[in-house]
């Protein structure tokens, strides 16, 4: 997966709370292969009408918002299902990171091992914040990892919590394949002694 170390961007302000994986992407749309862009069914019955046409109000649908690469939310975004598509559609569609006040659990995962970044912060900061975004279309917000801070377009550097090996993994870009196959080396050390000492359990 792609490495999250900082990050200066536009910030689009969505924020309502307990947006489940169904609103971020409806299940409908989750037989379809990655290949279909996953963009395009994000937030899809919010941003389209059911004819397909774009719904100009929608925060996503407005320039300069839908250049966007992070999202303020409020709080329990992704409750719901399990589905990764929901990481899925927001990532295709350029968002690396959402910061809100709270997540729902699985979806707080699901962002973690496929490289979003979901960065918890007290609700009156990103309320104020979403307020400062809406009224000033394409301020920045800037995300330093390694620091683990956040600061807003206020100038307000806040600081937010995160797991030490998934904060190392999101610097190094690593899920868990990647992070297995650092013991490559190891593990077919192991192999070939296992063969060695039980030849019969292999032709």
């Amino acid at each position: 997966m792609e490495a999250f170390t900082s990050l200066v961007a536009i910030a689009a302000p969505y924020f309502a709370a307990n947006i489940d994986t169904d609103k971020l992407i409806p299940h409908r749309y989750l037989r379809k292969p990655l290949s279909a862009g996953y963009r395009n069914f994000l937030f899809y019955d919010e941003r389209f009408t059911p004819e397909g046409r774009e719904k100009p109000a929608f925060v996503l649908n407005r320039e300069p918002f839908r250049r966007a690469k992070i999202l303020l939310a409020g709080e329990n975004f992704g409750c719901g299902s399990t589905r990764e598509g929901a990481v899925y559609s927001l990532m295709d569609f350029g968002i690396r990171a959402v910061i809100a006040p709270s997540f729902g659990d699985i979806f707080f995962s699901n962002c973690l091992q496929n490289g979003l970044l979901p960065a918890v912060l007290p609700e009156a900061v990103v309320a104020k914040a979403a307020r400062d975004l809406e009224a000033s279309p394409g301020a920045t917000v800037a995300i330093d990892l390694q620091a683990q801070s956040v600061k807003m377009p206020d100038g307000a550097v806040h600081r937010f919590d995160i797991e030490p090996s998934r904060k190392i993994r999101l610097l190094k870009g690593q899920d868990d394949i990647g992070v297995t196959l650092e013991h490559a080396d190891q593990i077919e050390q192991f192999e070939k002694q296992y063969r060695t000492r039980l030849p019969w359990l292999r032709p």
